[in-house]
């Protein structure tokens, strides 16, 4: 038995929901550990779509625990909307099955503010990065600046009143450079206590929580946002998100130690999607461009911005394999790619007249590349809802035998439709 951490091996949009779903099955506890509110998924579960942005997909299922760890910002008014929308839908959030790092960043009405500012300008000078506007980026920069207000502030309101200060001056600071209004220490102070009494009971101390069901045999998951392709460090810079995504995150944005942390799953789309701005060397904007958006309902979860879409690129995914350290990966949405006549799979680069087999990391570099692609012949029959090597046409087992052999790693789990019992296990990464 072992933990297991799920990551998206691309630029996020892989398909993560469903299967951390099926693993949270599995797992004892769920734990977020990077990112905020600005990614989502949607879990299908007995016929039910839930639609979560930042709680844990444990959240959903009967017994289980839900962790928010320090690596995650923490937006309390999206937070308890979230909360409410499940508690619609049947499902009751309780401080018995979610806990929140005591040491998680807040995001603050300011943070989201200068995050709209930002955009508009970049907007009107041809910079724009494409983010969600939901003050991600700020809150991070905060929190690196030793100026964040954190949860555990919401218990001690004298001492918040002098770290609204402080982050105040920076911020108003900011803000009469775009030309926007001041925000008075009042309005920060009423944001905050209006919100401490329903966030406070959920804050715990994560780190010694999670050590503690680690000794006791406890099976977790730990549950990443976004994709590898989009970590701050290793991401294609600057458009990328703000928090770094990749494996090894999952220890630091949790408080257990990178022994604890098992099995690393990369979910990887059959194909290449990408929202917002940024380099995508295989991305098409042709017809089977079109056809693979509209069979695979190419639309953010979060944001319902529309996909670009492209060929598998497998020369990114294996340098994901590399800096996450994948052990095997979970393929998803097969199926879209039934009936094409032929596929083409990205295996590397020619930059400036020479081959390469990476992404270069300069913004210039990747702009210039271009993809050099090899052909598989496609496949008429139907893949939908396969759940045995059996079910799948012969040019789609060597399709995925061509991904497993390029990128490096062996396909763990393979999804054949959105729904969760449609999935081929290969491995189980909880007894791996």
């Amino acid at each position: 038995m072992t933990n297991v951490v799920v990551i998206g091996s691309q630029w996020g949009d892989e398909g993560k929901g469903k299967i951390v779903d099926w693993l949270s099955e599995r797992a004892d506890i769920v734990v977020r550990f990077q990112g905020g509110h600005n990614a989502g998924h949607t879990l299908v579960i007995d016929g039910v779509s839930y639609k979560l942005s930042l709680l844990p997909s444990g959240v959903v299922r009967p017994g289980k625990m839900a962790v928010i760890g320090n690596g995650v910002v923490v937006d309390p008014h999206a937070l308890i909307a979230e909360m409410g929308r499940l508690k619609d839908q049947g499902v009751e959030v309780t401080p018995e099955n979610l806990r929140i790092a005591e040491n998680a960043t807040l995001i603050l009405s300011l943070h989201r503010e200068l995050d709209g500012m930002r955009e508009d300008a970049a907007s009107n000078s041809g910079t724009k990065i494409g983010t969600t506007r939901r003050g991600i980026g700020p809150a991070y920069e905060d929190k690196v600046g030793r100026r964040a207000i954190r949860v555990m502030d919401l218990a001690d309101l004298e001492a918040l009143e002098g770290k609204v200060e402080r982050i105040l001056t920076h911020h108003n600071a900011l803000r009469r450079g775009f030309g926007a209004p001041e925000v008075e220490h009042k309005t920060i102070m009423e944001e905050l206590t209006s919100i401490a009494d329903r966030v406070l009971p959920f804050m715990d101390s994560v780190w010694r929580l999670l050590d503690k069901e680690r000794r006791k045999g406890s099976r977790i998951l730990f549950e990443g946002a976004q994709g590898s392709l989009l970590d701050i460090d290793h991401g294609t810079y600057p458009f990328v998100t703000s928090s770094n995504t990749v494996a090894g995150q999952a220890a630091a944005g949790s408080g257990m130690g990178p022994g604890s942390l098992g099995y690393i799953l990369g979910i990887t789309k059959a194909y290449t999607t990408r929202v917002g701005e940024g380099p995508f060397p295989t991305e098409l904007t042709d017809e089977i461009g079109q056809f693979l958006g509209e069979r695979g309902h190419e639309f953010g979860t979060v944001t319902g911005r529309k996909r670009r879409c492209g060929w598998f690129d497998a020369a990114l995914v294996r340098q994901s394999v590399a800096t996450n350290g994948i052990t095997g990966i979970a393929l998803t949405k097969l199926d879209v790619l039934d009936g094409l006549d032929e596929l083409k799979i990205c295996v590397g680069y020619k930059l400036d007249g020479q081959e390469i087999d990476y992404l270069p990391a300069a913004q210039a570099a990747q702009a210039r590349v271009e993809p050099i692609y090899i052909t598989l012949e496609g496949w008429k029959e139907s893949t939908v809802g396969a759940r045995k090597w059996a079910d799948l046409p012969a040019q789609a087992i060597k399709y995925v035998r061509q991904v497993e052999e390029l990128i490096g790693a062996p396909v763990a789990l393979l999804s054949t439709s959105p729904e969760r019992d449609d999935t081929i296990l290969v491995t189980d990464p909880f007894e791996d």
